[in-house]
């Protein structure tokens, strides 16, 4: 938030804030002695508060950045305008709780119940001695909730400002009850939508760009004007290449891996759908040709992909852990959560003295695991890597922005 709302902070110790809480559940329980928490501009920065009940309190403006509140109940709760970027929400209850004007950038929202909420836009003026009123901002747009996780959360009745874009780009909404959501103009760019609930859902004028839209119940849903360009739906129950089944065509090309070439034939499959494989989990692909496939979500551990064309191909969420990947062509790609840990992305000796090195130039990484993979040498230009695990990855030589 601006410099404008940390000078209203409310600075609050253990002590003091444990009181706040025993007053509180003396409230809800109609106890002798209750009182509602009052919180308003509280700085609860980084406070655990897993599993309390705050339901009911009054959270304005409260700074709860990385604060954990995971099991919590906030139903009915007053966040209005409040920070909650990169807080726990995991498995926190949050009905009809009034979140207008919040900013939930980053933050863990998964398995919340966020039914009747409201994330509309919502502005917060306050009065200065010097200047008159202010209005407090947060440092970007209010009531985004860019790259937060929501797996499986319960979005039913969520209301949403037509004014404002909620921004869920690339959010993991897997199984979410998003029924008689208002989600107009929002902001749905490469989420994970598998398995979620669009029961009279108003998506109206969406941007739904690389969204993966699989099992979705789209009884009553509003699509109209959505984009919906290289939207992921279902796999198709069998897949062809030139008129081949595509585990013929992956067995031939094993062949020729194994055998040098003696047997078999290298296989060239542009833009095919490998999802019906189910698991290419070690398979020989050295070589493959298969610029602007789809893998999305399929076991690829231990997968031999040296000197691959994958250009432009949707890894996303694949598990490539322990992949041997020298010298591949990765450019493009969209390896989004993807588990490369442990993965060869180092270069690949083609001759004496001669390497040809793995090329991420503008690949998608982000939240792509990495740890203890092997990247020496690779190129990284351009490449999306926010929120990426970069843990004991060995980056020598590397190019990348610094």
């Amino acid at each position: 938030m601006s410099s404008t709302s940390a000078s209203l902070s409310r600075n609050f110790d253990h002590a003091g804030l444990k009181e706040v809480l025993e007053g509180h559940s003396r409230y809800l329980t109609g106890r002798a002695g209750g009182r509602r928490a009052h919180l308003a501009h509280a700085d609860l920065s980084n406070f655990v508060l897993a599993g309390v009940d705050l339901s009911e309190a009054d959270l304005t403006a409260a700074r709860l950045n990385a604060v954990d509140l995971s099991g919590a109940r906030l139903n009915g709760a007053v966040l209005f305008g409040a920070d909650l970027r990169d807080a726990d929400l995991r498995n926190a209850s949050l009905l009809k709780t009034d979140l207008r004007g919040a900013c939930l950038r980053g933050a863990n929202l998964s398995c919340a119940d966020l039914s009747g909420a409201d994330l509309r836009e919502g502005l917060i003026a306050t009065q200065d001695m010097t200047n008159g009123f202010r209005i407090l901002r947060h440092d970007r747009r209010k009531g985004e909730l860019d790259y937060a996780v929501m797996e499986g959360a319960n979005l039913t009745g969520v209301q949403t400002s037509e004014s404002i874009a909620v921004d869920l780009s690339d959010a993991n909404l897997k199984g979410a009850r998003l029924g008689g959501a208002r989600l107009v103009k929002a902001i749905l760019d490469g989420a994970d939508m598998t398995g979620a609930s669009l029961f009279n859902t108003d998506l109206g004028g969406a941007s739904l760009r690389r969204a993966i839209l699989v099992d979705l119940e789209l009884e009553g849903a509003n699509l109209e004007k959505a984009d919906l360009t290289g939207s992921l739906h279902g796999p198709p129950p069998v897949v062809y290449v030139d008129d081949r089944p595509l585990g013929d065509v992956l067995d031939a090309h094993e062949r020729f891996c194994v055998t040098d070439g003696a047997e078999g034939e290298a296989a060239k499959a542009v833009g095919i759908d490998f999802r019906p494989a189910r698991t290419l989990r070690g398979r020989r692909l050295t070589g493959l040709a298969a610029p602007g496939a789809v893998f999305f979500g399929l076991n690829m551990e231990g997968a031999h992909l040296q000197g691959a064309d994958l250009t432009g191909a949707d890894l996303r969420g694949v598990n490539l852990k322990g992949a041997d990947l020298r010298g591949a062509k990765l450019m493009r790609a969209q390896l989004d959560r993807a588990d490369l840990r442990e993965a060869n992305l180092g270069p690949l000796m083609i001759a004496e003295g001669r390497y040809l090195r793995t090329d991420m130039t503008g690949a998608r990484l982000a939240r792509a695991d990495l740890r203890g993979a092997d990247l020496r040498r690779v190129r990284l230009f351009e490449a999306d890597l926010a929120m990426a695990r970069l843990d004991g990855a060995d980056l020598r030589g590397a190019e990348m922005e610094v």
